[in-house]
């Protein structure tokens, strides 16, 4: 019996119409990240231009104001310390930050839903918020040492007021109508909060986080300031005690872009959590006139 080979199928017109929603789809997507990423590079080059011709023009002598090459080659350089101090500071701050957001969430929750604990928490809350926590740094390394504790500590208490005043807000902006209905269909407490009150506190949440994380990695190079020998803390003081301002301009970079980083991921986690939410909504005219 002869060996034929039957010819390959060609593609349906099924598939083609399968995939070319995911192609737009995926164009789409390229198009959005261009349109949002062109104009903040854009700035950053022209800040860069500026910088560059100040150096060059000699306005400032090079000790006080380096080069970006000179900042570009000490980052090159210097790249393993820079990276050992920059996971510090990273888990500190990420470990601060975290633990502000459970205790911050808690505080809100019971301060809504207690008036009396709303009357003995919240000025303490307040009294805490407005101490300098420069002031605190130094008694927090006499009771802990220099290890990560002190500055894990700062970071929560520097983003914790954040968190608490947009907790408090989403959770009480909630329309009283639906709680008014959730009683009447008789949902407990807690099936009412999972369902009704922390839904929709999640937009003033995640607002407050987002400014909290921020918030968090000032805590934790204060703490660094104060006491440790390690971190882009450190690095700062040891750079400026030093007057290497290549290594202090690298340093304050690496700082900026781990804050940068840190709110980009409470915005990624906000667009997955509340994607259904008008601060999603990109383009949208304020007025209808």
């Amino acid at each position: 019996m002869p060996d034929v080979m039957s010819p390959a199928a060609p593609p349906s017109a099924e598939s083609e119409n399968d995939e070319a929603p995911a192609r737009r789809t995926a164009a789409q997507r390229a198009i959005q990240l261009l349109d949002a990423a062109w104009r903040p590079a854009l700035l950053l080059v022209l800040l860069g231009f500026g910088w560059w011709a100040v150096t060059a023009a000699e306005v400032f002598p090079a000790y006080l104001v380096p080069t970006p090459g000179d900042v570009a080659n000490e980052l090159v350089e210097e790249r393993e310390m820079l990276a050992r101090h920059t996971w510090v500071t990273t888990y500190e701050t990420v470990l601060g930050f975290l633990l502000a957001a459970a205790i911050g969430l808690l505080a809100a929750v019971l301060i809504v839903y207690s008036p009396t604990l709303e009357k003995a928490l919240y000025p303490l809350i307040l009294f805490a918020q407005v101490i300098p926590k420069i002031a605190i740094a130094p008694i927090l390394v006499v009771w802990f040492g220099f290890g990560p504790m002190p500055k894990v500590i700062l970071a929560v208490l520097i983003a914790f007021f954040p968190i608490v005043v947009s907790g408090v807000a989403g959770l009480r902006s909630t329309d009283p109508e639906l709680l008014d209905l959730s009683a009447t269909m008789g949902a407990s407490r807690w099936k009412t909060f999972r369902k009704i009150r922390f839904p929709n506190a999640l937009p003033h949440l995640l607002s407050g986080l987002k400014v909290a994380v921020t918030l968090a990695v000032v805590g934790a190079v204060v703490g660094e300031f104060v006491g440790a020998d390690e971190g882009l803390g450190y690095v700062l003081l040891l750079a400026s005690g030093n007057l290497n301002s290549s290594l202090l301009f690298a340093d304050l970079i690496l700082m900026s872009a781990l804050g940068v980083v840190l709110f980009v991921a409470v915005e990624v986690a906000e667009k997955l959590l509340i994607p259904w939410h008008a601060s999603r909504r990109q383009g949208v005219p304020l007025t209808t006139s």
